[in-house]
């Protein structure tokens, strides 16, 4: 076999990113009682490994063999950074009162799929077509594939303002949010005759707390005033696409996951908390 290539390598971000990560990573050696010099990395070496998983989705394998570690050691240290940043991301409550504070008139709840390539797990749902079998937990049906339902909720610009623990892909938009108990009445709190809580029809089941669209039925059809509702509600809602995209295209580890699935919730927490300071931006 002929030696192996070595070449340069530049992360898009700024080196003040990566001082931020190593930060958080002392903090959490701390926390943990890690003594000192009994680890293979130090700490601005493991976050320089940890963002770039998140940026450019490099391989566990290939960042082990660059630090000469093993592969199981680069995987502990990817979970450690991983609950070190998730740890930071900011609470539901919290958010909310930023956004209030920062002005912002509405805020907008959208559910994204993020895709794994992890392996089958069956769910409680018996298959039509098998009677022995039951439809795979993490499959959703409206995406066709696998993958974990995050709740997203974002500013007026669709800048994302906090991110819900992982749910089975399988599970409703509204399900998955009102599998978080704190979510509906932290937004109900939140709604008064100056905010509101913009949501699709997904989301019909949580009108007591999120406005949506008014439905259509077959037996009454919409009204031009109606119709106009919906038209106003839609162009309002439509930059809420932007904070799933933003999380999605910034960080390759979100596409797909290829870790545990119900790792997806703290992996799209710390992109956020990336995503915040990157940008130098919360609300």
């Amino acid at each position: 076999m002929s030696d192996p290539v070595t070449y340069t390598a530049v992360l898009p971000l700024a080196e003040e990113t990566v001082h931020f990560m190593s930060g958080l990573l002392a903090a959490e050696r701390r926390r943990r009682g890690t003594r000192g010099r009994r680890r293979a990395l130090g700490y601005y070496r493991q976050a320089v490994l940890l963002l770039r998983w998140f940026l450019d989705g490099t391989r566990l394998a290939q960042l082990a063999a660059d630090n000469a570690i093993s592969s199981s050691t680069a995987y502990r240290y990817l979970h450690e950074g991983i609950d070190a940043l998730a740890a930071a991301a900011p609470g539901l409550r919290g958010a909310l009162l930023a956004a209030r504070a920062a002005g912002h008139p509405h805020v907008t709840v959208d559910g994204t799929l993020v895709r794994t390539d992890r392996c089958h797990v069956p769910g409680p749902t018996a298959r039509t077509d098998r009677t022995d079998a039951r439809a795979d937990l993490w499959w959703s049906g409206k995406h066709a594939c696998h993958g974990g339902n995050v709740q997203v909720i974002t500013a007026p610009d669709g800048w994302p303002l906090w991110t819900s623990p992982v749910r089975p892909g399988r599970e409703h938009d509204t399900i998955a949010l009102c599998t978080h108990p704190e979510a509906l009445p932290l937004l109900g709190e939140w709604t008064d005759d100056e905010h509101a809580a913009l949501a699709d029809l997904g989301y019909e089941g949580g009108r007591a707390s999120l406005t949506t669209p008014i439905k259509k039925t077959t037996d009454a059809p919409l009204t031009d005033d109606q119709r106009t509702v919906n038209l106003l509600h839609a162009a309002v809602r439509a930059p809420a696409e932007r904070g799933n995209s933003l999380l999605k295209t910034s960080f390759k580890a979100l596409r797909p996951v290829s870790l545990c699935s119900w790792r997806i919730g703290a992996i799209t927490a710390a992109a956020l908390v990336l995503l915040h300071h990157m940008h130098d931006r919360t609300t």
